[in-house]
This record gives C-alpha cells, sequence and structure tokens, in this order.
C-alpha cells in the first residue's frame, strides 16, 4: 500500500477557516476517515481512497470523487474562495 500522489494538490477548509492541502491519496483517505458524519459522499470518498491505495483505481479517481464529497460539504477550497464560514456570515443588524 503506497501513498500515491495527486497531480494537482486538493485543499480543503478546516478548523476556522484555515486551508490544509492534501497531496497524495492517504491525506484525503486520512481527512475522510477523521470527518465527522456518515454520508454517501464521505463513504464513497472512502472507499474510492481504499481502491486506489491497493491499485484498483488511479489516484486521481480518488482524488476526483474525494473532491466531490469535499464539494458537497463545502470545504472545498476552489480558485478565490473565501472560507464558508467568512462567506456566509450575514451583517448583524442588531444595536
Amino acid at each position: 500500500m503506497l501513498s500515491k500522489p495527486f497531480e494537482k494538490p486538493l485543499r480543503v477548509w478546516v478548523g476556522l477557516g484555515f486551508p490544509r492541502q492534501l497531496n497524495t491519496v492517504v491525506d484525503a483517505y486520512q481527512f475522510a476517515i477523521d470527518w465527522c458524519g456518515n454520508s454517501p459522499e464521505q463513504k464513497a470518498a472512502i472507499r474510492a481512497c481504499k481502491a486506489a491505495l491497493v491499485g484498483d483505481v488511479e489516484a486521481e479517481t480518488a482524488r476526483g470523487v474525494f473532491a466531490a464529497f469535499a464539494r458537497k460539504k463545502d470545504i472545498l477550497v476552489e480558485d478565490g474562495a473565501i472560507p464558508p464560514a467568512i462567506g456566509k456570515a450575514q451583517p448583524s443588524h442588531h444595536r
């Protein structure tokens, strides 16, 4: 079981809007395992990463499945993106 690098790293939002770079299938697998939840997208990301680690699929296939999971959970860092907590914050109108 070898850690296979992605052609282009993925970045995800963690904590309070800090990006984390995932460079390999192992990075993505560990992130998906540690993520709180049990969604179908998360399960698919875990399965795809496992399959890539044993050589059943290419690393880029696992990357795509993981990216879909991260996009669905609104944690994928897209070009020019701002952290979800900041991007969704509503101005306060209370005095």
